[in-house]
């Protein structure tokens, strides 16, 4: 997508944002993106930071909306480093390293952006079935990246959606090829979201 469809992309969501809600939080500004990121120890995807500066520190999207960057309360800095802790030296990690937890789905489901893919891949985090042992079957990829996602929100498409099971054209999540990778190893994204500029 080139930078002009992205700028597009943030200006459409900044009005479908303002036309869901008349009490949107301020955006954060850039001492809060760099704290987020130091805290974090990697750069959110760029279209993430755009979103969270031109749009609203969370509070728009889909069903639940998007966290707030930080706290109090559940955000996606404070998300993540709970998720992280309990997973680092863990036999079985339960979340992988550079996926930040941007909206919850209920029913502890979360909706992530792996902020080490060039895209900015949506997953899914759906951990109701779990069973024991590893949780690679609790990840699935929602969208390839996050514009497309944001994309489907805007469309109405998405499989999130109200009347998304009458619809033939409907895309589900399906498994997440990279998850035992991530989970197993540590971080081994395709290429560095640092690399990419919106």
């Amino acid at each position: 997508m080139v930078v002009t469809d992205i700028d597009d992309l943030v200006k459409r969501v900044a009005l479908r944002a303002a036309s869901d809600s008349k009490d949107l939080p301020e955006p954060v500004d850039d001492a809060q993106i760099s704290e987020a990121e130091g805290l974090l120890g990697f750069a959110l995807h760029p279209l993430l930071v755009r979103l969270y500066r031109e749009v609203a520190d969370g509070g728009f999207g889909p069903d639940y909306r998007l966290l707030p960057l930080h706290g109090p309360g559940s955000s996606v800095v404070g998300e993540y480093m709970t998720r992280r802790e309990a997973s680092l030296g863990a036999e079985y990690p339960e979340w992988p390293e550079g996926v930040v937890p941007i909206l919850t789905w209920g029913c502890a489901m979360y909706a992530g952006v792996d902020c080490l893919s060039a895209d900015g891949q949506v997953l899914l985090f759906e951990p109701n079935p779990y069973n024991g042992g590893s949780w690679e079957q609790c990840w699935f990829l929602d969208s390839a990246g996050l514009a497309a996602w944001l994309g489907t929100w805007l469309a109405g498409t998405g499989w999130f959606e109200e009347d998304a099971i009458d619809r033939d054209d409907l895309v589900e999540p399906r498994p997440w090829d990279q998850a035992a990778s991530r989970l197993h190893s540590g971080a081994q994204p395709n290429s560095q979201a640092e690399s990419v500029s919106l």
